[in-house]
């Protein structure tokens, strides 16, 4: 009996040392990676949605400085981030983003093809000079999460 008692003594020891390790470790690291997230945007009735998207994103990990965002529009979308048309809310949301440090990038083949510069375009954005979905492209080559909504 006293070698089943040492043996599972023994055992326990082990699994014990063992589980300490890896909670030492995982004390060592981040528990949760900072996450890079980037958002596509070419509907321009999905303005609002994704806008609220990426709203509710920064708040359910915390706060802005728990994830990077970038934010990339092309096509029809990026009317309605034309500082002569934008929505009210559109804008505050714009300029809030901006502040959190989201990247605002609009692409520059729809910014010439609908004869806009960034000076045409709401305070913040970034111009994506080889184009949206190529930008996009660069992003997840960096490790980049693909949303769509």
């Amino acid at each position: 009996m006293n070698r089943r008692n040492a043996l599972r003594s023994a055992i326990s020891a082990l699994g014990a040392t063992f589980a300490f390790s890896r909670a030492e470790a995982a004390a060592e690291t981040p528990s949760a990676a900072k996450l890079k997230v980037v958002y596509h945007l070419n509907d321009l009735d999905k303005v609002s949605f994704v806008l609220s998207n990426i709203q509710n994103h920064i708040n359910g990990v915390g706060g802005p400085e728990h994830v990077t965002i970038a934010l990339v529009i092309h096509g029809h979308a990026l009317r309605a981030f034309h500082s002569a048309r934008a929505a009210p809310d559109v804008g505050k949301r714009v300029d809030q983003f901006a502040k959190d440090g989201v990247e605002l990038a609009a692409c520059g083949n729809t910014m010439k093809g609908q004869n806009v510069t960034l000076n045409d375009l709401l305070p913040g954005f970034v111009s994506a000079e080889k184009g949206g979905v190529v930008r996009i492209a660069e992003l997840q080559s960096q490790g980049y999460l693909y949303l769509r909504p």
